[in-house]
């Protein structure tokens, strides 16, 4: 019995969970589970290093996780994580960038909210302004912030928007 301590799977469960401590808890991500159905799409570099730029600034903005879970899902909503530019007859209005904030709605200007820092400052602002939205569900927070015609279809991207934070958080 001295010498199960030496076995290798007396390890691996300690192993396991150094790996896991440096990733945020997915209890903290997602604390009400998924609501819905979850859509998921492949990223190319350009939507990662979007979704990375949310988590830098949500960490200099000093908000935790669950704010970075909620930005990303609602950009996968509103942009698919590309930095969109303007899009003619395809735009709504004058809706541009990572969350299809509008220059006329008062987030800044055209420069501004085409940059992801500033984009994401300025929705996390918004975020904060919502009381209670630590406690809300994802896709009533995301809604109160960018009252958008289609309240509930930030609920789908909760999951991979929980996946990006857990996998970039510490990188």
């Amino acid at each position: 019995a001295a010498h199960a301590a030496d076995t290798p799977t007396a390890v691996k469960p300690a192993a396991a969970a150094a790996v896991q401590a440096d990733k945020p808890d997915m209890g903290k991500l997602i604390p009400h589970g998924v609501q819905g159905a979850q859509s998921k799409i492949d990223l190319n570099d350009e939507q990662v290093a979007n979704a990375k730029a949310i988590i830098a600034a949500t960490k200099k903005a000093g908000l935790p996780e669950r704010a970075a879970v909620i930005s990303i899902a609602t950009s996968l909503q509103e942009s698919k994580l590309h930095n969109l530019g303007h899009l003619g007859d395809k735009n709504d209005h004058d809706s541009l960038g990572l969350f299809q904030q509008r220059p006329s709605s008062g987030w800044g200007s055209p420069e501004q909210i085409t940059d992801p820092e500033y984009a994401t400052t300025a929705f996390l602002k918004g975020l904060k302004q919502v009381d209670g939205w630590q406690d809300m569900p994802l896709t009533q927070a995301a809604q109160t912030v960018q009252v958008s015609a289609y309240p509930d279809a930030y609920a789908q991207w909760e999951q991979q928007a929980a996946d990006l934070v857990a996998q970039y958080w510490n990188s």
